[in-house]
């Protein structure tokens, strides 16, 4: 090793070419020695533990892949069903250009996407390959592994749009029927649709993993796989969030301009608005919620192969992954329950509260995982490390996450809610204060809404915790750190109707705009062609109250999965972090013969350790930068899709606008969210580096003040959004005042939140796993490195990364301000004046 530094200074010191430098770096890590890490894990063998009836662990986890087959069979068949489902044709005709404008979207965030590949793989060839030593057959399958990852989170998001625009014309055209039932059926069967292929896919591709991977290699295929399906729900996260507010933002700010109707075809933003939904709120969260699921699950496989002793590892693998099995079968079982219950109850009925149903499913399905949850664990593990009451613990910890699923949603109802008492608070503070107290009123709901998610979430931590202390510890080191990983494990435990409830919206949303669209009141004899054609006469004045009140319980039910899946990142971030602290501080035998921290360590982890501080400090500033630059995107791309609409809107001889002008206003939106997502992403991506190599507690600080900033960042704006929106929604359904200044004013207000709930808050989530993932590697490099003697590199190599992060910081304000795009600065009135 000693001759490695003066071979390195050599060669920095005669070259100057990017190229040249690089073969250096890749030399110098071809030179190093390598330790245990992540990538060293090895899984146990599943059938060294025989459970009850006889099984051992692999019989086991080979019976949920037959569950993931069934769900996935469940959801296609939905996806069927909902294609059969009668539409008129001039609604079939707008939902299928909006698939059209969506797969285009879709396609074009794809090749980004592997872009962004090649430079993460980049880094991992150099981890896995020149540090680690791996022979190439095994990086190759490690990279391998983070495409199938970024297939899982493509695939899906392209199933939820296929499903959702099916779903979206159907809607509208059931609407017609003049019965409310039919327009809440279909959504959430489109939802259950997605909610069940996306889970059963996650699940089965891990379960691949754990049964059919090597076993000395499978740790490091699970890093890639997450690191992969993470890269992609980043940049659908971020860039559907983007789009969809830039395109909502054109769109609505149209009815104060030109005083026109919601949805009017005659607005060319309109299309691009029912893309949008698509692409922020059926894109981004399918491939969120797949990212999601996959990351927690792979955070606590890693922490049981490094904390629990080697004795209990088969039995809580077999154990966590039977709970997430077991939980699919409940939302499914929940669902037909509940179909019944609500078919019973609102098929013939003529009114129905629509949020009513959706709460009770989220219940029904809480209860139902709950009570399986304890059962099946005693069936599996009644007697783990010698306590027979272990099983009853490690259940509560468990369902302290399962009930959050259904506790988060009913609270944020309070600050989201048609009929919540802050959203008729923000409706009340416009009528004389107009758009400025509206906007108020809106900050006021997300605050106080980050105050009680917040007591929320650490309470339910806390009770874990408690649960942790009564004799979990008898299995492995830090029991509150895992009992934190089985709370998020639990979050999305009964995920299929979680990421159902979500997805209602989107349908909602787009049935509405469907139906404008479609100008079907304007087709000669529709009444009589309708009723000949599909043997019912159609009752329009109905069809649009409902769909107007059906979209109200979708923006209620968009906000309460948000704080779920946000709570999930935050809270499995914990896990993850555990990961790099075990590699920091190591583990040692205490004089008990137990396995622990090694305590000479972790003063390290403290407030007196100056980097661990400023790490804590530095975490916020990357929240609030990525807050305001996503928001810069929307505003620049808002503000050259309003242009364009306004040059180019036809109110006069026509029904609808060009195609041509639509597609126009979606290319705007693609550009923008385009320019916005490289400037962000790399911004992320560099940060992550220079921060990792600086000094491995920095780190460490850095990823604690980026979950907690960002849950109360996310928190605070999502909810904020949410009442902004439905504040808007009950001015236009229970007071019908459309085109007066009160609803003028809460379209403003509609507008400022549309960034805050759909772009900014809903893509920490994703933000936070991504740098927590892709630091785990980079931090290794960096132990690596310094143990190599190559400190002096390393802290070069840092500084590099940061300015090359602080430049895509400074781009992503001065390179996507509105006068960058051409048009002229603001000028002094002198100035104005002379010229």
């Amino acid at each position: 090793m000693t001759s490695t530094v003066p071979r390195m200074d050599t060669l920095l010191k005669s070259v100057t070419g990017t190229a040249p430098r690089v073969f250096g770096f890749l030399a110098l890590l071809a030179a190093t020695t390598a330790s245990a890490s992540e990538a060293d894990l090895v899984l146990p063998d599943f059938r060294s533990v025989t459970f009850f009836a006889g099984l051992d662990g692999r019989q086991l986890l080979m019976s949920g892949i037959a569950v993931c087959l069934l769900g996935l069979v469940f959801g296609f068949l939905q996806y069927a069903s909902l294609q059969k489902l009668p539409v008129h044709r001039a609604m079939l005709e707008i939902s299928e250009l909006i698939y059209e404008t969506c797969k285009t979207y879709l396609m074009t965030q794809l090749k980004f996407i592997i872009v962004l590949w090649v430079l993460i793989g980049a880094v991992m060839v150099g981890y896995f390959g020149f540090l680690r030593h791996m022979e190439v057959g095994r990086v190759a399958i490690i990279l391998f592994a983070s495409l199938v990852g970024i297939a899982g989170s493509c695939g899906v998001a392209w199933f939820g749009i296929r499903v959702n625009t099916f779903a979206n014309s159907r809607t509208a055209f059931a609407s017609l029927r003049g019965k409310p039932y039919p327009t809440y059926a279909i959504p959430l069967q489109a939802g259950m649709s997605i909610g069940m292929v996306l889970i059963s896919t996650e699940l089965l591709l891990m379960l691949c993993i754990l049964l059919f991977v090597p076993a000395d290699f499978a740790g490091a295929c699970f890093i890639g796989f997450a690191i992969g399906e993470s890269l992609g729900a980043s940049v659908l996260r971020i860039a559907g969030g983007i789009f969809t507010k830039i395109a909502d933002i054109g769109s609505d700010l149209m009815k104060i301009v030109f005083k026109i109707k919601e949805d009017d075809a005659r607005n060319p933003g309109v299309i691009a608005d029912c893309t949008g939904d698509n692409a922020g709120d059926s894109v981004g969260p399918s491939a969120d919620g797949f990212e999601t699921y996959g990351v927690t699950g792979v955070a606590l496989i890693t922490f049981i192969l490094l904390a629990v002793g080697a004795e209990y590892r088969v039995q809580l693998l077999v154990w966590i992954f039977m709970m997430r099995i077991v939980m699919v079968v409940a939302s499914l079982v929940s669902y037909w329950i509940n179909n019944a219950i609500q078919g019973a109850r609102y098929m013939n009925a003529d009114h129905m509260n629509f949020e009513t149903p959706l709460t009770a499913l989220v219940w029904l399905t809480s209860i139902v995982s709950v009570v399986l949850t304890f059962a099946v664990s005693y069936l599996l593990i009644p007697d783990i490390g010698g306590d027979d009451s272990l099983w009853l613990k490690l259940s509560a910890i468990i369902t302290c996450g399962t009930l959050a699923g259904a506790i988060i949603p009913e609270a944020i109802k309070a600050f989201t809610s048609t009929e919540s008492r802050h959203v008729r608070e923000v409706v009340t503070a416009s009528r004389e204060g107009g758009a400025s107290l509206n906007v108020i009123s809106g900050l006021v709901a997300g605050n106080f809404s980050a105050y009680w998610m917040g007591l929320i979430i650490a309470g339910l931590m806390g009770l874990a915790y408690g649960f942790s202390t009564l004799g979990v510890g008898t299995l492995m080191i830090a029991p509150a750190v895992f009992a934190f990983g089985l709370v998020a494990f639990g979050f999305l435990g009964m995920g299929p109707v979680t990421i159902a409830v979500d997805s209602y919206g989107p349908v909602t949303d787009n049935a509405q705009s469907v139906y404008e669209l479609s100008l079907i009141e304007n087709v000669p004899n529709v009444k009589q062609a309708v009723h000949e054609e599909f043997g019912f006469t159609p009752d329009f004045d109905k069809g649009k109250q409902y769909l107007e009140e059906n979209d109200g319980a979708g923006n209620t039910f968009k906000a309460t999965a948000k704080p779920v899946l946000i709570g999930t990142a935050v809270v499995g971030a914990t896990t993850m972090i555990f990961s790099i602290i075990v590699l920091l501080v190591g583990i040692t035998t205490n004089s008990a013969g137990a396995q622990v921290l090694n305590a000479a360590n972790t003063q390290n982890l403290s407030l007196l350790h100056a980097p661990f501080l400023l790490g804590l400090i530095t975490g916020g500033a990357i929240i609030f930068w990525f807050s305001g630059a996503s928001m810069q995107a929307v505003s620049t791309g808002a503000y050259r899709a309003v242009e364009f609409i306004k040059a180019n809107i036809k109110l006069e001889g026509v029904e609808k606008a060009s195609v041509a002008d639509s597609k126009k206003v979606v290319e705007i939106c693609t550009q923008y969210a385009q320019k916005g997502m490289i400037n962000i992403f790399l911004g992320v991506f560099f940060s992550t580096l220079a921060f990792a190599c600086l000094e491995a507690y920095f780190f460490v600080g850095y990823l604690i003040s980026i979950a907690i900033f960002g849950l109360y960042q996310a928190v605070f704006m999502a909810n904020a959004g949410g009442a902004w929106d439905n504040a808007k929604k009950l001015v236009e359904t229970e007071l019908k005042a459309k085109g007066t200044p009160l609803h003028d004013a809460c379209v403003v207000g509609d507008t400022v939140g549309d960034p805050f709930k759909d772009t900014s808050s809903v893509a920490l989530n994703p933000v936070i796993k991504f740098t927590t993932l892709f630091g785990l590697l980079a931090v290794e490099l960096s132990v690596e490195l310094e143990a190599a003697g190559q400190g002096t590199l390393l802290r070069i190599f840092a500084a590099v990364c940061f300015i090359l992060s602080m430049l895509f910081v400074y781009r992503s304000f001065y390179g996507m301000r509105i006068e960058s795009a051409g048009t002229s600065e603001l000028k002094s009135p002198a100035q104005v004046k002379t010229a």
